[in-house]
């Protein structure tokens, strides 16, 4: 009998398989690109921050988020609105009024930051 480890199941073994998961459209590909996305002290903070109001003004979430510089905060915001996890509304006023709320991806990816969450549960450092 041999053994099957999970590895086998994820990444595949054969020398025309592996393209499945380590070229550069695999799987190893699309999880690193999610991971980028979300990379950055602050960017987690404020997905979770907007998971909790429907949308808020910039002020607002640097007043939440005690610690975080508005440049880093303004650059986090545009990074998160470039990758498409939330949506920056412009009402186009004067003086300027613009607010920040979750894009349908963001949403969608609620239910993943929710699985890492467990699996950080189940498997402490």
């Amino acid at each position: 009998m041999t053994d099957q480890t999970s590895t086998h199941f994820y990444v595949p073994i054969g020398e025309d398989e592996r393209e499945i998961c380590l070229g550069p459209e695999g799987s190893v590909a699309h999880v690193s690109r999610v991971v980028r996305m979300i990379q950055g002290r602050w960017k987690l903070p404020i997905l979770f921050r907007l998971y909790a109001d429907p949308s808020l003004r910039t002020l607002q979430l640097k007043r939440d988020l005690p610690g975080i510089s508005q440049k880093m905060l303004t650059a986090h915001l545009r990074e998160l609105a470039e990758d498409g996890l939330i949506e920056r509304i412009d009402f186009g006023e004067k003086p300027l009024r613009v607010e920040y709320q979750l894009s349908d991806a963001g949403r969608n990816f609620l239910p993943v930051l929710i699985a890492m969450r467990r699996f950080s549960l189940k498997h402490p450092a």
